[in-house]
């Protein structure tokens, strides 16, 4: 077989992102994935490379994009440190059922197992924390491999896959007839799991002898994209729905049915009693973990239970389960809708009353807050100022920390649908930067903000020259408190005020932002917080807004373990 007929690697590698219509790819240079980078630089391949200053914040980028997309992320990096740096983001993404693929190179097949520099068995590295993980030796089982790789990633429940590529491998020949996708996995999720039609009938029996069912949605719904079907079933039932953290924007929280979020992160005392009075609850992809259930008190487990999950894992893995519906969110719910239409005589669950209930109780406790003219700013007065100035359509990335519980307990969503992410499967601190700016790669025509506390910062201030050099308008919004104020919350209630090694020096980070090159704002006065966060919303340019505010452990944190 002549030249003409054959690929390098690397070069097959490009070809095959290509057919599976990749356009973006997030990752770091190194030592081993050179040809991969000169394929890259040779060919005419329509996809845009974002050198990012470290492998996980390319995987947190890769994460974002995935998100608002509904297309796989794709990050790279190198061997050795490279290999270990980009897990974080693998393993949240895979957590999360988010599907990214992580390419990482490697040293040469010739080398193995005679001590070269950052050799590392890679497969068994990310084995436990992917969905699908291999290396190849042979470049000859590149573009099967990366076809198996988008159909784990796209199908059942999405999620991470990782590719080892040694450094031989990207030079050897690859036919290039070999070179094709099946156009199904080029978005998720596909070849979706349709409910048994016995089971749903089943589902919609125990709603006919229910008086105050609830549904209550982790990320499955967005992910599925069935927010619409949701929202006419909330509505033709008058059912309330609750959210986990990951599942806002399930429903538009201007649905009369909407209840927000319940579980201990952003939950409150009048959220919470719409789940512990309910005679039927329905988790809709929901792991009911121990977050979104109050470490599993509640629902109380005597409740009765459908459980609706594309995972048949999950289903039955907490609470004894009358129902279960093993099929893709959206799927399940359209037939859920239509059963319900077609029985004429469904009790209504008094949807709309019962989560009036609920609002109106929390905003007797925010809005006082929220007005406060206090210094240092508080998080609530945050919240209201975002609420007037942020179009609907706009995406917050919240890292851990001071933003996630204010966030889920008091910004109201007025659209559904993925506006808002968060990582909630590890919680790693300096999520929000990278994720926001994989965001606006992928959404580029909506505001997209990262919000942050100072603990985060350090964890993320190397990505703002990325930021910079590629002139992406995120804004970021930074909690000044100068501590890690979840831990020293946690020390504040739970162990007598003994506070160890939480509390650090405050950074200026406008400064700090400003040296990368960002327009940076300090407020200290929360009179001009809505008009510094109108100014530099509508800058054409990065920016960060470093808010001097109140540290957790003092605040009104709707965060349920610190309140008892």
């Amino acid at each position: 077989m002549t030249r003409t007929n054959q690929l390098t690697g690397a070069e097959a590698l490009v070809r095959m992102l290509q057919a599976h219509d990749v356009t973006h790819i997030f990752g770091l240079c190194g030592d081993t994935t050179l040809p991969f980078y000169d394929a890259m630089s040779r060919l005419d391949h329509g996809i845009t490379h974002f050198l990012t200053r470290d492998e996980r914040h390319a995987a947190y980028m890769a994460d974002g994009y995935a998100r608002v997309t509904g297309k796989p992320g794709v990050c790279e990096g190198p061997s050795g440190g490279g290999a270990t740096y980009i897990l974080p983001g693998v393993i949240e993404a895979n957590e999360s059922s988010v599907p990214i693929l992580a390419i990482t190179t490697d040293v040469a097949t010739s080398s193995a197992g005679k001590y070269p520099l950052t050799e590392l068995d890679q497969v068994a590295l990310y084995r436990p924390l992917t969905k699908w993980n291999t290396s190849l030796d042979s470049a000859a089982r590149l573009p099967a491999a990366l076809r198996q790789a988008f159909r784990a990633m796209t199908t059942g429940r999405p999620g991470a896959v990782h590719l080892a590529l040694p450094f031989d491998t990207q030079k050897n020949d690859v036919p290039i007839a070999e070179v094709w996708a099946d156009e199904r996995h080029r978005s998720f999720p596909t070849e979706r799991a349709a409910p048994n039609m016995d089971d749903i009938r089943a589902a919609v029996d125990v709603l006919a002898t229910a008086q105050s069912a609830v549904v209550i949605c982790g990320g499955g719904p967005v992910l599925s994209v069935g927010e619409a079907a949701l929202s006419e079933l909330a509505t033709e039932l008058d059912l309330p729905v609750a959210t986990s953290v990951s599942g806002q924007g399930s429903v538009a929280e201007t649905l009369p049915q909407a209840v927000g979020v319940v579980g201990s992160n952003g939950g409150v005392p009048s959220t919470r009693a719409v789940v512990e009075e309910a005679d039927v609850v329905i988790f809709i992809g929901c792991r009911a973990g121990s977050v979104t259930t109050e470490r599993w008190r509640s629902p109380d487990p005597q409740t009765r239970i459908i459980h609706i999950d594309s995972d048949p894992m999950v289903i039955g893995a907490i609470y004894q389960t009358e129902v279960a519906i093993c099929a893709d969110a959206k799927l399940a719910l359209e037939a859920l809708l239509a059963e319900a239409k077609s029985r004429h005589n469904l009790p209504k669950q008094n949807g709309a009353a019962r989560a009036k209930a609920a609002w109106d109780a929390k905003l007797v406790d925010f809005e006082p807050l929220a007005s406060s003219q206090e210094r240092p700013i508080r998080p609530e007065a945050v919240m209201a100022s975002l609420m007037d100035v942020l179009d609907d359509d706009a995406i917050i990335v919240a890292d851990p920390g001071t933003p996630c519980p204010y966030f889920s307990a008091h910004y109201r969503w007025r659209k559904a649908g993925r506006n808002f992410i968060t990582n909630r499967a590890h919680g790693a601190l300096g999520y929000s930067l990278a994720a926001a700016m994989g965001a606006h790669v992928g959404r580029p025509d909506v505001k997209t903000l990262a919000v942050m506390g100072d603990g985060s910062f350090g964890f993320c201030c190397g990505e703002f020259e990325t930021l910079v050099r590629y002139n992406i308008p995120v804004t970021a919004i930074v909690f000044s408190n100068a501590t890690y104020g979840w831990i020293k919350a946690g020390q504040n209630a739970g162990f007598d005020k003994r506070y160890y090694n939480v509390d650090f020096n405050r950074t200026d980070h406008a400064a700090v932002a400003r040296a990368f090159g960002v327009s940076s704002w300090t407020v200290e006065d929360p009179a001009k917080l809505r008009d510094v966060l109108r100014e530099a919303i509508a800058h054409d340019g990065p920016t960060l807004i470093d808010v001097i505010s109140q540290p957790l452990h003092e605040t009104a944190a709707p965060v349920s373990e610190w309140v008892a």
